[in-house]
């Protein structure tokens, strides 16, 4: 198995870590991890792609080894963030890009703001988050607030088996060895033998700001890239949405194709590392043979 290397760049403002597997001179591929996760949990699947592609997962801001925000996370600044680690290692060139879940919003907005430098873009069960409401806005608004008033706690475990536990009660469909991976992956232990998550307990809190649907189709029209869309068979997300604004959402994306991984859930990084990996690496070696 290729290991990784890691990079602490400094990216507006904030020490970024960015998890590095494959020849440097290979064309880069970037992958952008979903919400509460990090790059470490992608060393599965990125093994299908290192022969072909170096491989660039970062750490966003408050997550894994990158550094945390004093003032909090708003969702632009992740993709603000993308914006500056392309420019720091890929200045003269373009890419291919890959996001999941969360990743998956802040590279479809990428793709669509910066079209000159993504040939093609992955989204990996991405894509689903409901229109906001404005009639929550107060509420949102006051809870946020309130919620600033006192710093959260970082949830904490006795042990990497209880995190594991943890870890395969919310994904059930893994097996304990990739249980135990993820928990070695998302924990840090002290010197008294306690983990906690690698990742900023800021995130937990709920944002003020609604999502807007209609600035999403603005950006994703934009997109020049041809799109591969990967959704797993049993996840509540496509599952979840109507079809007819799936597809609407989906026809944004001018050159688009779709696979389903029958029996996967949403991470399917975590459910199907192989055929995940193989599916990225039939549509991003295509271009490539062209």
């Amino acid at each position: 198995m290729t290991s990784s290397s890691s990079d602490f760049v400094q990216i507006r403002g904030l020490r970024y870590h960015v998890r590095r597997w494959g020849n440097p001179d290979a064309p880069m591929l970037f992958l952008a991890h979903g919400w509460m996760d990090l790059s470490a949990t992608f060393e599965k699947v990125v093994q299908h792609l290192v022969r072909d592609f170096q491989v660039l997962i970062p750490d966003w801001r408050g997550f894994g080894l990158s550094e945390w925000d004093p003032n909090g996370y708003w969702f632009p600044d992740y993709v603000g963030d993308l914006d500056a680690l392309v420019d720091h290692y890929a200045p003269h060139q373009s890419i291919h890009l890959a996001g999941h879940s969360m990743g998956a919003q802040i590279a479809s907005l990428y793709a669509g703001l910066r079209p000159n430098r993504v040939d093609r873009l992955a989204i990996l069960d991405g894509l689903f988050l409901p229109d906001g409401d404005a009639s929550t806005i107060a509420r949102r608004y006051r809870a946020w607030l309130n919620a600033n008033r006192k710093r959260p706690s970082t949830p904490t475990y006795p042990d990497f088996n209880q995190l594991a536990q943890r870890v395969k009660k919310r994904h059930p469909k893994i097996d304990d060895e990739m249980s135990h991976f993820i928990a070695r992956c998302w924990g840090e232990q002290g010197p008294d033998g306690v983990v906690k998550l690698a990742s900023d307990p800021r995130h937990l809190l709920e944002m003020p700001r609604t999502y807007s649907q209609a600035e999403s189709d603005a950006i994703w029209s934009c997109v020049t890239a041809k799109t591969l869309f990967i959704d797993g068979g049993d996840s509540p997300f496509p599952n979840g949405m109507e079809p007819e604004e799936m597809a609407r959402r989906r026809a944004q994306f001018r050159d688009r194709q779709q696979i389903v991984i029958e029996g996967a859930g949403h991470m399917l990084h975590f459910e199907v590392p192989d055929e995940l990996g193989a599916a990225l690496l039939a549509f991003f070696t295509e271009v490539s043979n062209q």
